[in-house]
């Protein structure tokens, strides 16, 4: 492949945790949050990164941040700026790094749908709903769904997250907290599906990550991502069964054939599938954002 790929920061002398994607460094009262390259499927990170993939996802978040009217985490995406230690190569980190305020995290996951897909279509052949709320009969795969829902779960640090009804949310974090978390979400959503389906795009659902700064609510992680959300193009939406994507539909597509049995270490990604993911990626970015792509 023509471009590099970053699949692990090393920022020496700052404690990391690292996510299935992003390496988060303590700064003390702040994180330095990296997107790698690394992306994941069916709950194992690949040996294969995605070029640029990092730097779409932050890019994209960065984009909402400034857009969405929300308090959030962001301090500077400008690496120059950072207050990092001088042997540091700032280069890898450009495009893909957030500085952001720490917070006390909100365990749960702020799931908002707008359509019926994913784990949410499957529950809803078994029994009507989601998360404990009764939708229509007769609904086909990848329906726009009459208002858009909010379906909470819990967070886990790894394996699939498990989605949790409102009143279990309820007992975990308690109801004023949980109401405010639902509005607000689900208003972000709104937002973001309006201007979305404006440049082409269908956002059929998402999750949100909240945290608290001193009893404050502010928006935290990624937002309105490819690998946070759904994302569809609205030019060949067609209800009834499911739909192109702008994330790891080749990925997932291309290990469904490839006979691996998802329990060993996953096989290394052609070529073509890195190519074709990364150009996704960068497509979503540059119909979201109007901008042409940097780097």
């Amino acid at each position: 492949m023509a471009q590099s790929v970053l699949l692990q920061s090393s920022l020496v002398d700052y404690p990391v945790h690292r996510g299935k994607v992003r390496d988060m460094y303590d700064l003390g009262n702040r994180m330095l949050m990296v997107s790698t390259d690394r992306i994941s499927a069916f709950d194992w990170v690949l040996p294969t990164g995605i070029p640029d993939k990092g730097r779409v996802l932050t890019q994209i978040s960065d984009f909402w941040f400034d857009w969405l009217p929300v308090e959030h985490h962001v301090i500077s995406t400008d690496v120059s700026r950072m207050d990092l230690a001088e042997e540091i190569d700032r280069g890898p980190l450009e495009g893909r790094t957030m500085l952001v305020r720490k917070t006390d995290v909100v365990p749960i996951e702020c799931v908002v749908r707008g359509y019926l897909s994913g784990s949410g279509w499957k529950e809803y052949q078994h029994n009507g709903q989601i998360c404990g709320i009764s939708l229509p009969k007769g609904l086909r795969e990848s329906d726009q769904l009459d208002e858009p829902i909010f379906t909470p779960a819990t967070k886990e640090e790894s394996g699939h997250d498990e989605n949790i009804s409102f009143d279990r949310m309820v007992e975990l974090v308690g109801r004023d907290l949980s109401e405010e978390l639902r509005d607000r979400s689900l208003d972000i959503y709104r937002r973001g599906v309006e201007l979305a389906r404006e440049r082409g795009l269908i956002i059929a659902d998402t999750k949100f990550e909240w945290g608290q700064v001193d009893g404050e609510l502010i928006l935290i992680d990624e937002v309105l991502t490819p690998d946070s959300s759904r994302f569809w193009p609205a030019d060949q939406y067609q209800p009834g069964q499911g739909q192109p994507s702008f994330d790891k539909q080749f990925v997932r597509d291309w290990l469904t054939t490839a006979g691996w049995d998802k329990d060993s270490e996953p096989p290394a990604l052609p070529d073509d599938i890195v190519s074709k993911t990364r150009e996704k990626y960068v497509e979503a970015f540059e119909l979201l954002t109007q901008r042409t792509f940097a780097w």
